[in-house]
């Protein structure tokens, strides 16, 4: 699907213009270095050429962007020329294509519609060829050239890009991979591009390829996805009727550990804020700036013209009704005004909302324009989310009440009648959802109070009765004066109550607004809180198994009734065990075996209340069965059967091998039994049995702990997945046992393969629970050196727990040179005094240690200027020790000892390294370090040479070759460049041989 060409050729090869339009001055300049390029390559060979530009490139940077941008307008505009362009542009670029990277993105965002299609083809293809090279940026040309990509537009050009880019996502899938967000945006992106293609063959080839795509990175990459918030289950609920994007939606909402094992349901994803980069990229460049002029420039009651624009633009069209939903969460989520603007006379969200709702020609797209107006309201939680996505919902119902009584009554009506349709098993979290923004809109006084709009006589006397019974908290009208506040939205889908089409020009009212409401720093924000119903008295109900006794057969059906009607565990015992056998005679009917687990699951729901008692004789069976029986797997089969109806029934199989006598050393049948299941999974099938546990009783939890780490090493040590179930529920006393488990040898929480990665994942943990997992670590007997590279990722105001644990762990320890590296490699901060206070106290107990590592440290890092180069081609490395970094860490811990008796700055290696060190450095570090460079001057003036020795230069070479440091002085530096240069570039090969002769400088002297 090429672009379609343009019908008439305007003058500029670049931009498509009129004789009425002025020259663009962007393209006017990349004219003018296409110019400068042509000329410097007109005539000569492609050798000849590109030293041509090469050398041009050398004299300056305005020269080198003048050969790039030439270079890059050229493959734009010269098809033929467009492989040697980009062969010339990669050998002659400084910067790792910034420059043009930079002028691509700015071309995306300015002028892409005004591209001619010959250069809008040429851009793509460059794109491909950036990405295919790896070039450091092109993930976020990437993601700018999706954003061209509009929603509810099936025009050629359209397709075209859409299915450009997504062939770059495809062929480059590895590449996409490696970065996170681009992962997410383009699952974002594709998951809301599948609806609008539908109906003609080319369409829903199209449509196939966004599908296998979505799908494939949903479950490679779950958890990057996840940082998408609920806005990707609003996506996935618009497809979920593909088929295969059904498979995908019944395992997010039935099955969510096999999307990821952190992954804990669908509501972990709910209650997550979607954030403003995804909610802005489904609107073109040219949308955003039209809807931002219009919420900061255009007075209300002025803004009909401009609705108008907007609507034959880009909602004419039947396919457009889509755009909609993707306009309103913009609206909600992004445009958040400011004071000035929310106290003045510009046209407030909650009018443009209104006119995107009483525009909608469709039923289906006026239910999913509510379901994103409220989709914030449904999980919300004040500590999380902000007033500003909530409010344009509340303000819209508002003001419509009395122009648009009809508008109002639709809202209210689709708020109450979500609450039980959105999915009915978050039914109770939906209620509180919308119970808590409205709660929190009468508390930033949004609204003063809400019984005007929820008992006004202009709704209907059903829906009035339907307000009162979900919120009779704010039906009752003791009433000040109505103020209305900031504006704040949330969204989520629901029926399909049709929108009665009125006015598209909102009423001219009058509106107070309220000070502006800071969002929410959520950078703090460490985990995710599970929602906690109110838990209320159980009332035992008898056993209802009507619905599965009659399709069993006779035998059994009596031996199920005779189970139901006793209340002595003894009498249960044999009634079960004869229900066992039953099931292993040979003539057992297995399709029965999914309705006896039912009505077992059905009479022993008792068991599964409260703490934990014995699991039923089924269990004693297959302990004292061989694994080559045959009734082994058929018990394995009903064990199964009941872990689907009853889940609770994997961690109480735990419990039994470990407390019976019968089951003692047969924890194993617990990995057959978990291959037994519908997950097939051993450690998807014990984390889901743990978990229950956890959630269920925390005490059973600690008591299996040391046999499931036993058991099972291979699925508990490689993750910190169980670790954090524990650590997140136990409380002191309990972290004090297993501490003792561990000490006594009973317990193993980490190994020294993986506790450095299990380390660095509870850095995003509770502060407790980090802690937590510090003592255990401590009390296992693994060396500091395993997990010392931690230090690289740990953050002063982030991770303060790992940083005071390392710091008193590190106290003990005699520094080795490993160490002293991983310390000086953090970034100095006047606020972290980290670095200090560890060197301070190895500078008292360990001074010669230390000394030696930091003279070793100093030498080989004194090389600044290569160092800054190598910075690029290490990029992969988390901490990359400098010579700066060093001697900041060197003068702060100067200034701690200065008023100290300590002689740490006295001693010979340190001297000797500065002394190196200031010889080969600049002036400005030499100014910046002084009173630090001071200190070898110092040493230096109390053991000078004779000056008939300082005179001789080669002298001075060959002592440095031999490994000692040549007292330099500031004269020689500066008469003898080339001195210095030699010693700068010689004294990387005797290092080593100098730790061991120290003091040989001063004994030369």
């Amino acid at each position: 699907m090429e672009p379609a060409p343009a019908k008439g050729k305007p003058q500029g090869r670049l931009l498509v213009s009129t004789s009425l339009d002025a020259k663009d001055e962007l393209e006017e300049r990349l004219e003018r270095c296409v110019g400068i390029v042509t000329s410097l390559t007109s005539g000569l060979s492609e050798r000849e050429a590109n030293d041509a530009l090469t050398a041009h490139v050398c004299k300056g940077a305005q020269q080198h962007e003048e050969v790039c941008l030439g270079l890059f307008t050229l493959l734009l505009t010269e098809p033929p020329q467009a492989q040697r362009c980009y062969r010339d542009l990669t050998l002659v670029n400084r910067d790792g294509m910034n420059v043009v990277l930079m002028k691509i993105n700015q071309i995306l965002m300015e002028k892409f519609l005004k591209l001619q299609d010959v250069c809008r083809t040429q851009l793509v293809w460059l794109v491909r060829e950036l990405v295919k090279s790896g070039v450091l940026g092109a993930d976020g040309v990437l993601m700018t050239l999706m954003k061209q990509i509009a929603g509810g537009d099936i025009s050629s050009k359209n397709l075209w890009l859409a299915e450009n880019v997504l062939d770059i996502l495809v062929d480059q899938r590895e590449w996409v991979l490696k970065s996170g967000m681009l992962i997410a945006m383009s699952v974002y992106t594709y998951l809301r591009l599948i609806v609008d293609h539908h109906g003609s063959p080319p369409l829903l080839a199209l449509r196939q390829k966004e599908v296998d795509f979505c799908i494939g990175l949903l479950r490679e990459k779950f958890m990057d996805c996840f940082i998408i918030g609920r806005d990707l289950v609003r996506l996935l609920q618009n497809v979920a009727r593909i088929p295969e994007m059904e498979l995908l939606w019944r395992d997010l909402l039935h099955n969510p550990q096999t999307l990821s094992p952190q992954f804990t349901g669908v509501l972990q994803l709910l209650s997550s804020r979607t954030s403003r980069k995804f909610l802005a990229c489904r609107l073109t460049p040219d949308m955003e700036t039209k809807l931002l002029f219009m919420t900061s420039r255009v007075r209300f009651g002025q803004q009909k013209r401009y609705q108008d624009w907007f609507q034959r633009q880009y909602l004419s069209t039947a396919d457009s009704q889509s755009l909609r939903c993707d306009l309103i969460r913009y609206i909600c989520g992004v445009v958040h005004p400011s004071n000035e603007v929310l106290s003045s006379d510009i046209l407030p969200r909650w009018a443009i909302i209104g006119w995107l709702l009483t525009t909608c020609t469709s039923n289906v797209a006026a239910s999913n324009a509510k379901l994103a107006l409220f989709y914030d309201w449904l999980f919300f939680n004040p500590e999380k989310d902000s007033i500003m996505n909530i409010e344009p919902a509340i303000l819209v119902m508002h003001h419509s009440m009395k122009p648009h009584p009809a508008i109002t009554a639709t809202l209210l009506d689709f708020m109450c009648r979500i609450i039980p349709n959105f999915y009915p098993p978050l039914e109770a979290n939906v209620r509180q959802g919308i119970f808590n923004s409205l709660t929190f809109i009468m508390e930033k006084r949004v609204l003063a109070h809400l019984a005007p709009l929820f008992d006004n006589p202009k709704l209907d006397r059903e829906l009035r009765s339907m307000l009162r019974e979900r919120f009779p908290e704010f039906c009752n009208s003791p009433s000040p004066p109505a103020e209305v506040k900031m504006e704040e939205s949330v969204t989520l889908e629901m029926d399909n109550h049709v929108l009665e089409k009125e006015d598209g020009c909102y009423d001219n009212t009058e509106a107070t607004f309220s000070d502006d409401e800071e969002e929410l720093n959520n950078k703090g924000k460490k985990r995710e809180f599970r929602f906690h119903p109110i838990k209320e008295a159980i009332i035992d109900e008898p056993a209802d198994i009507t619905p599965f006794v009659d399709q069993l057969d006779e035998t059994l059906r009596e031996k199920v009734l005779q189970l139901q009607k006793e209340s002595d565990t003894e009498m249960q015992c044999e009634v079960m065990q004869e229900i066992v056998d039953l099931i292993l005679e040979e003539d057992f009917d297995s399709e029965q075996m999914s309705t006896l687990a039912s009505c077992l699951a059905e009479l022993f729901k008792g068991h599964f209340r409260g703490d934990v008692l014995p699991e039923e004789i089924t269990e004693e069976n297959l302990c004292q069965m061989q694994e080559d029986n045959s009734g082994f797997s058929v018990l394995l089969d009903m064990l199964a059967e009941l872990y689907q109806k009853q889940p609770k029934i994997g961690y109480h199989l735990l419990y039994y091998l470990k407390a019976s006598k019968a089951a003692m050393g047969k924890m194993s049948l617990y990995e057959s039994f978990a291959q037994a299941t519908a997950l097939g999974d051993l450690h998807t099938c014990l984390m889901m049995d743990m978990k229950a546990c956890q959630e269920d009783d925390v005490r059973l939890l600690c008591y299996l702990t040391p046999s499931i780490y036993s058991e099972f090493p291979d699925e508990t040590l490689r993750s910190g997945e169980l670790l954090n179930m524990i650590v997140a529920v136990i409380d002191s006393t309990q972290l004090q046992e297993l501490m003792c488990h561990v000490m006594m040898g009973n317990l193993v929480m980490f190994r020294k393969d993986s506790v450095l990665n299990i380390l660095i994942q509870s850095l995003d943990w509770e502060t407790f629970e980090q802690y937590s997992t510090w003592q255990l670590f401590l009390a296992h007997s693994i060396p500091l050196e395993t997990i010392i590279p931690i230090l690289q990722h740990l953050k002063y105001k982030e991770h303060p727990e790992a940083l005071s644990c390392l710091l008193l762990q590190l106290r003990r320890e005699k520094p080795t040179e490993e160490m002293v590296k991983m310390v000086l490699s953090r970034p100095c901060h006047p606020e972290d005094q980290f670095t200090t206070s560890i060197l301070r106290h190895w500078a008292v107990k360990h001074d010669d240690t230390l000394g030696e590592h930091i003279k070793a440290l100093l030498i080989k890092n004194n090389s600044l200027p290569r160092k800054r180069q190598s910075l690029r081609s290490s990029s992969s490395k988390l901490a990359q020790l400098t010579l700066e970094q060093i001697l900041e860490h060197l003068d702060n811990l100067r200034l701690n000892l200065m008023n100290t008796k300590h002689n740490f700055f006295t001693q010979t290696p340190i001297l000797q390294a500065l002394q190196h060190v200031q010889a080969s450095c600049d002036e400005a570090h030499k100014m910046r370090f002084s009173d630090l460079f001071s200190l070898a001057e110092e040493f230096e003036d109390s053991s000078k040479p004779p000056k008939s020795r300082r005179k001789a230069p080669v002298a001075s070479s060959l002592r440095s070759r031999k490994g000692v440091a040549p007292p330099a002085s500031n004269e020689e530096e500066s008469a003898s460049s080339s001195a210095s240069e030699e010693e700068d570039s010689k004294p990387k090969a005797p290092k080593r041989k100098r730790k061991g002769s120290s003091a040989v400088g001063s004994d030369s002297d």
